[in-house]
């Protein structure tokens, strides 16, 4: 198992990346300066956004919010040698509005690690924003410095959550084929016969599948369908198990595990929420 290391502070960032502590709070990095490291799990007490450029000219843009643990391997680290990072502490925003804010921009919600592709006129406006940061970091800190600062960061963020939104912008057949694509998926998964062992599917698995971020697959499957890629989750279940009750041959508990529910009784309840009978009630008010 690899080690975790706990980064909860910009100054420990800074230490375990050999890169110059500048400020207590904020810090644009350059990857190609950061030292090989081994092998090991990060768990970051910090926002972290991280742009690398691709071979293409175009970009990625990398999201870690406050909580959540990344891997990091030396094979991989290649890859964000090409780029920067600006990562801060929550206390550098503490007591403004963009604290606040930070819950409206979807790629920080659900704790989740998030990515946006860019163009590569998207890529320059990163670099100008980074740029404008990097300018502050490097004046002796007065009166004026965090006010600067955090407008620098918040303006950085409002041009992401363009770039996100910007992604919905897409044609339609795209996007129409993409719900097609999660449908298929979702009923496939539902004919496995291993549900007992891989549980019930989460929003997270079906984008994975499809290659995009969960957030960006969950707002893309409501704006397209009207409902959540969850509610669909859900309704899929809910069908699965009154197709199931019907058959008096196997129980509720078997139903159940054939469901991915690790537990008969967090079966029950969900389908008696949902439907509003359990699911013995619903069985016996199908045979009268």
């Amino acid at each position: 198992m690899k080690k975790i290391t706990h980064l909860n502070s910009v100054y420990a960032f800074n230490i375990f990346n050999h890169f110059e502590v500048r400020h207590p709070l904020v810090n644009i990095v350059d990857w190609s300066k950061a030292t090989l490291r081994p092998d090991c799990n990060v768990h970051l007490d910090l926002y972290c956004i991280a742009l690398s450029i691709l071979d293409n000219h175009e970009g990625k843009l990398s999201f870690i919010a406050p909580g959540n643990t990344i891997g990091i391997e030396n094979t991989a680290d290649q890859v964000f040698r090409k780029g920067h990072a600006l990562v801060f502490h929550p206390d550098l925003i503490a007591g403004t509005a963009l604290t606040e804010h930070l819950n409206v921009y979807h790629f920080f919600q659900n704790n989740s690690h998030q990515i946006l592709l860019l163009t590569p006129n998207e890529c320059k406006i990163v670099s100008d924003c980074f740029a404008k940061i990097e300018y502050e970091l490097s004046q002796p800190i007065d009166k004026h410095s965090k006010k600067l600062l955090i407008s620098n960061v918040e303006l950085f963020l409002n041009y992401c959550e363009r770039f996100y939104d910007r992604q919905f912008s897409v044609p339609d057949h795209i996007n129409r084929g993409m719900v097609k694509n999660f449908k298929q998926l979702l009923n496939h998964y539902f004919k496995c016969d291993n549900l007992i062992e891989s549980g019930i599917p989460s929003v997270a698995y079906f984008a994975d599948k499809l290659n995009i971020s969960p957030n960006y697959f969950g707002d893309l499957i409501k704006k397209e369908a009207g409902k959540s890629a969850q509610e669909y989750i859900k309704d899929k279940i809910i069908d699965e198990a009154k197709n199931k009750i019907y058959n008096r041959s196997k129980s509720i508990n078997e139903i159940a595990y054939e469901l991915g529910f690790k537990y008969p009784q967090h079966f029950s309840r969900f389908f008696k929420k949902n439907v509003g009978l359990s699911p013995n009630e619903y069985r016996l008010s199908a045979l009268t």
